[in-house]
């Protein structure tokens, strides 16, 4: 008898520890996400250290529609995903060209930098994503126009680990099709 509450104790310490260990270690828990916009400075390629091709945020895409000579990208701080203040009239354009090419669609694309486990970069480039996507919507982009998508820190515009390459990672790129 002895030895069944030592089995049941020994199946319920193995049941905690898995739950412990399968649990998500995300905490995405910041302020909610306020109607502010965006602005962007393109920044160069670093050298490669992963082994992974940087993005050209230079590149001009081949069937690239969108507002002429407003930036596509929208930066945002260390582990965070509240849109800047100074991003405003880069989303107010934005969403005056969506709202008037209603046949345009645009992919937000949320990045995060190398910091941080991948499940945890997944789901801050999503956040990312959605931020921008919700303030678009509050300028009247209809959801149909958009999709907001998270590749976390697989598609880093900026090889290196310094605060310069960190900062040019953390981004929404507006990709037009």
């Amino acid at each position: 008898m002895k030895n069944f509450g030592f089995n049941r104790m020994s199946l319920a310490l193995v049941a905690a520890a898995l739950v412990v260990g399968c649990s998500s270690g995300v905490k995405l828990n910041q302020p909610p996400v306020e109607d502010k916009g965006a602005a962007s400075t393109n920044g160069g390629n670093g050298a490669s250290q992963s082994g992974v091709a940087p993005v050209d945020l230079n590149a001009t895409q081949g069937t690239a529609q969108g507002p002429v000579d407003v930036a596509r990208i929208i930066y945002f701080d260390f582990d965070s995903y509240s849109v800047k203040p100074e991003y405003q009239s880069v989303l107010d354009a934005h969403a005056r060209y969506l709202k008037s090419h209603t046949a345009t669609r645009v992919t937000l694309e949320g990045n995060t930098d190398d910091r941080g486990g991948r499940e945890y970069n997944l789901a801050l480039g999503q956040k990312r994503a959605d931020a921008v996507r919700r303030a678009l919507g509050l300028l009247g982009v209809p959801e149909s126009q958009m999709e907001a998508v998270s590749f976390g820190k697989e598609k880093p515009a900026v090889q290196g680990f310094s605060e310069e390459a960190f900062a040019k990672n953390r981004r929404v790129e507006l990709t037009y099709h």
